[in-house]
């Protein structure tokens, strides 16, 4: 595996039916809207994929008139004043293991999506209505239009308690949808596809413009989303399995066609918010120890190993990229929960999810992105990963990828060994250099005495020449019952030093392995 690091300045409903095997367009058209219902055995996730092929084919059409332009410069209160009624829940009379709820267009939500839901009798369109919305203080309720459409949804299910139904999923704003397992608050966000977030191009944010929803069973435990998704170089359809739990599991499948070739197509794109935590050295005016969403990227090599990215909230932008074949999984992840670490009474940042990317099936060639943008505030999202295939598929192709998403508060599965708990650094003892302190810990490292510390392994992955070890030294950490490394090095270059460190005894490694981009001394 190979990491490599660069720092850049910057990054830069009803539009059609759904599309029956049995049917002309024409035809289609004509018939639902005559108010009938395309029977159920008629549609599939094939209908989407059809779907979206044909519209690759197609000009790339901006719905963004759909919404009212005053309504787009309401305010964040304003638009949060607007509520969906909750008795008009999707669902909510047939007492459903799920219920669906809306959102309100407007604001940073300038289009709207189309909505149908799939019955055994057939699939039928749910019509949007400004009756189903209270919009609370404001005074231009009646000039809403009265079928004006919704932004996107959220789906509730019985997740803590039985009968009390709390959001589970919720799918607003572009192709961005985020879910919660049991015992966690919204934080991450994952989205359908990214494109070119790190180019010469401008970045691209695809829509999922229109939805099918699955009615479940009256015993259901998982509930089925079909989604269409279109943007100016992209179509894409994708197929949804949510499974809430103590871990909320969602299985994606995910059919993409190009419109026109990019630059980088990231799959599975996971976005977060890193703003400060304990291996942050430029100060911030602020009462909490650390705020962030995911303090890591976590990976999982084909060989096996585990890799720890501690995130940073850089000076300048920072790329990095891991070289994989056939990726086990990664993801970001919340691993620090003690709450006297966040101190925040309001957003509880110790409980927001950690999210696994799994694979299913071959992705081949390719990487993983992890891109870590500066901000100077917590409603900034500054940190994406996503896997980036070797091989694009041409303009017209199909390019299909499976994965399921784990969202949860911590898995003693990931890895299985020994983790890095901490991560902290400052100038060090000598001049120029950083001086890492990394605390590893996990049940097999307590039981290690003292007295017999395993063996430490630090190296400069970008070669000596980049950079010189001074020191390093291993301690038990008798606070966590693991061990502390500690180390200092010395940058030679103007190059971003990689540095990887982990444990060992005479039967292997028994930590994950820790990396880090370390910056010229001064330029962090």
């Amino acid at each position: 595996m190979v990491w490599w690091t660069t720092a850049r300045a910057g990054i830069h409903r009803l539009r059609h039916l759904v599309v029956a095997r049995a049917l002309p367009w024409t035809l289609l058209a004509a018939y639902l809207c005559a108010g009938n219902a395309l029977p159920a055995a008629a549609f599939d996730f094939d209908d989407v994929v059809a779907t979206a092929k044909q519209q690759a084919r197609e000009p790339y059409t901006d719905t963004r008139a759909q919404v009212p332009a005053w309504l787009l410069n309401i305010t964040y209160d304003q638009w949060r004043d607007i509520r969906f009624r909750s008795d008009h829940a999707l669902w909510r009379d047939r007492h459903l293991p799920f219920e669906v709820q809306f959102f309100h267009p407007g604001l940073y939500y300038p289009r709207t999506i189309a909505v149908h839901e799939v019955t055994a009798e057939g699939v039928q369109p749910v019509i949007s209505s400004s009756d189903e919305f209270d919009y609370g203080k404001n005074d231009f309720a009646s000039a809403i239009p009265p079928d004006l459409g919704y932004a996107g949804f959220r789906i509730h299910a019985p997740i803590k308690a039985a009968g009390y139904y709390d959001e589970v999923i919720v799918f607003l704003g572009a192709s961005y949808f985020r879910a919660v397992g049991r015992d966690q608050g919204f934080g991450i966000s994952a989205r359908g596809v990214a494109i070119n977030t790190i180019a010469s191009s401008p970045e691209e944010f695809p829509d999922f413009k229109e939805y099918w929803l699955v009615t479940p069973a009256a015993d259901a435990t998982q509930l089925t989303i079909y989604a269409l998704l279109d943007g100016p170089s992209i179509t894409g359809a994708y197929r949804f399995v949510v499974q809430p739990g103590e871990q909320t599991l969602v299985d994606v499948d995910a059919r993409l066609f190009l419109r026109r070739p990019v630059e980088v197509l990231g799959i599975a794109p996971l976005t977060s918010m890193f703003f400060h935590g304990e291996n942050s050295v430029h100060p911030f005016v602020d009462f909490r120890p650390e705020v962030h969403d995911s303090d890591g990227l976590l990976l999982h090599s084909t060989s096996g190993e585990w890799l720890w990215r501690p995130l940073k909230n850089p000076h300048s932008t920072q790329v990095s990229a891991l070289q994989m074949q056939n990726p086990r999984g990664f993801g970001l992840l919340q691993r620090d929960r003690d709450f006297d670490h966040h101190q925040d009474l309001e957003a509880h940042t110790e409980l927001r999810p950690s999210v696994w990317v799994a694979p299913r099936g071959d992705w081949g060639k390719g990487h993983v992105d992890l891109v870590e943008l500066p901000t100077n505030t917590d409603i900034n999202d500054n940190i994406v990963a996503y896997w980036v295939p070797t091989k694009l598929p041409k303009p017209g192709e199909a390019a299909a990828f499976a994965y399921t998403l784990y969202w949860y508060g911590d898995d003693p599965g990931r890895p299985p060994g020994g983790r890095v708990v901490a991560t902290r650094r400052d100038w060090g003892t000598q001049e120029n250099v950083y001086r890492f302190v990394i605390d590893f810990a996990g049940k097999t490292l307590e039981s290690i005495p003292a007295d017999r510390p395993p063996r430490p392994t630090v190296t400069i992955a970008s070669g000596a020449a980049a950079g010189e070890l001074i020191d390093q030294q291993i301690v038990k950490n008798p606070a966590t019952g693991g061990w502390r490394l500690s180390f200092q090095v010395r940058p030679k270059t103007t190059q971003a030093l990689e540095l990887r460190a982990f444990l060992s005894n005479e039967s292997g490694a028994l930590t994950e392995t820790w990396s880090y981009a370390a910056l010229p001394w001064g330029a962090e």
